[in-house]
């Protein structure tokens, strides 16, 4: 059986409960990916062109969000989940910047989502590019998908053979 680690960002603690599911029926140890400035409500408030995320999420493809440097050793694992919500129709800039820290040669990659609207088709493509630039080699990506409703997390694990 191989070993798993969760990896999340939810500071609006959207993601975490299905983070929490996931981990359960996956038996999965968990990470909380916390960005180095933490995010305040205003700076979240995607309906203000100004705010923090929305200008972060503007950047080019090589944008980064720098994350507290507390990841633990994934030497262990044989499976990444990466957790997130969706803004702005791409995971929010620190995933990249967590993927770049990873040495994810050789690894299986997974990832879910929450999202008000969002499919994970830009997350998808936002990721695959992430780790064609690290040039990890042997990388396992699996599918990534938005969950809406408890019932696609089964299908989700069944669908990525992540049992």
């Amino acid at each position: 059986m191989s070993k798993t680690l969760l990896l999340y960002f939810s500071p609006q603690n959207h993601t975490k409960h299905y983070v929490d599911l996931v981990a359960q029926k996956l038996n999965a140890d968990v990470h909380e990916i916390k960005a180095k400035i933490p995010y305040t409500a205003e700076d979240l408030n995607w309906t203000i062109p100004t705010t923090r995320a929305t200008v972060e999420q503007k950047q080019m493809h090589d944008g980064r969000v720098d994350i507290v440097e507390d990841l633990p050793s994934i030497q262990d694992y044989d499976t990444i989940i990466l957790a997130h919500p969706i803004w702005w129709g791409i995971p929010p800039r620190l995933i990249a910047k967590t993927i770049d820290e990873l040495d994810l040669n050789c690894k299986t990659l997974a990832m879910f989502a929450t999202s008000g609207g969002s499919s994970y088709d830009w997350s998808q493509s936002n990721i695959e590019r992430t780790i064609k630039e690290n040039r990890y080699q042997n990388v396992n990506i699996k599918k990534g998908m938005v969950f809406n409703n408890d019932n696609q997390v089964d299908s989700w694990i069944e669908e990525n053979n992540l049992k």
